[in-house]
């Protein structure tokens, strides 16, 4: 069993705040990665968007897709409908050999809104999340059918954002909707992170490693700052940097034999936090602590 590292190149090249990132270039995102030592990386919008233009430009990188985000509205659409809007994705993805589609809800989403507290989120009852987890389920089925396994992101400022959420999701959904389990979201969302992971770990699929500081969280909940607000403030962090415990997620990684991808996805200032630095000094940490809890790093 062994482990894969990868990155977002959200910290160069922030496809929600763009011109946070403007100096950045995403031939750099993926140049620096490589050297660090990331092997994959998730899409971004300032990729290549056609398959094979895509995959030469990965290959010239000498890194692999390792997920990418998809905007979802199963909340709104019937299933042929939403089934119909990710099929290019899910294709493009199962010809690219990626572990996963990172799928949410953003029907309703306030994440992107930056004048809308994420306090205000959208909220859904668990009679509510169960029968949007039934919903989705049909639409995993058919995404594994293909090739190409769901694994749900958990986000803040959508419908599915809470641990509540998280329990309420699973229970409601059937093994073919995994979890990308995403430590820094589930916290900043109130959650018990090892909690969580110990609880759904049979479900996890892909896991996204992102440290908070409690301090500016808290700030954006005390005084209702919106997610994008959060994010420019400084939310998030990389591994080491903030205040979660990595170890004790490798080591229960470790216990549950898991064998995916673990990403790293930290988007803040790059004024602040140069990304190369960052995203080196994440990356060494989580080096550190897969040594420490045992986990194999697969080579590449």
């Amino acid at each position: 069993m062994s482990v894969k590292i990868g990155i977002s190149p959200i910290a160069w090249q922030n496809d929600d705040l763009p011109d946070l990132t403007a100096a950045f270039t995403m031939e750099q995102a993926l140049k620096e990665a490589r050297e660090i030592g990331y092997t994959g990386v998730e899409r971004g919008q300032r990729m290549p968007s056609d398959t094979e233009g895509l995959r030469a430009y990965l290959e010239a990188n000498d890194i692999a897709l390792c997920g990418g985000w998809c905007s979802g509205a199963s909340l709104v659409n019937d299933f042929a409908t939403e089934r119909e809007a990710v099929r290019g994705q899910v294709e493009q993805f199962v010809a690219l050999n990626s572990p996963c589609i990172v799928y949410a809800e953003c029907s309703n989403t306030v994440q992107g809104q930056i004048g809308t507290p994420v306090n205000d989120r959208p909220k859904l009852s668990k009679d509510d999340v169960l029968a949007y987890a039934a919903k989705i389920t049909e639409l995993a089925k058919w995404m594994a059918d293909q090739g190409m396994p769901m694994a749900y992101h958990h986000h803040m400022g959508t419908i599915i954002e809470s641990e509540d959420d998280v329990n309420w999701l699973m229970e409601g959904s059937g093994p073919e909707v995994k979890l990308c389990f995403d430590t820094g979201h589930l916290l900043f969302g109130g959650g018990d992170v090892l909690a969580t992971l110990n609880r759904w770990g049979d479900r996890v699929h892909h896991v996204h490693f992102k440290d908070i500081r409690p301090a500016i969280v808290q700030d954006a909940r005390e005084n209702n700052l919106s997610f994008l607000d959060a994010v420019i403030a400084g939310a998030f962090t990389v591994p080491s940097d903030g205040c979660i415990d990595f170890q004790a997620v490798a080591n229960a990684l470790k216990a549950m034999d898991y064998d995916g991808w673990i990403v790293v996805e930290a988007e803040q200032d790059p004024a602040k936090a140069p990304p190369y630095d960052y995203s080196k000094m994440g990356y060494d940490h989580i080096v550190e602590i897969c040594k420490t809890a045992g986990l194999q790093i697969a080579a590449g």
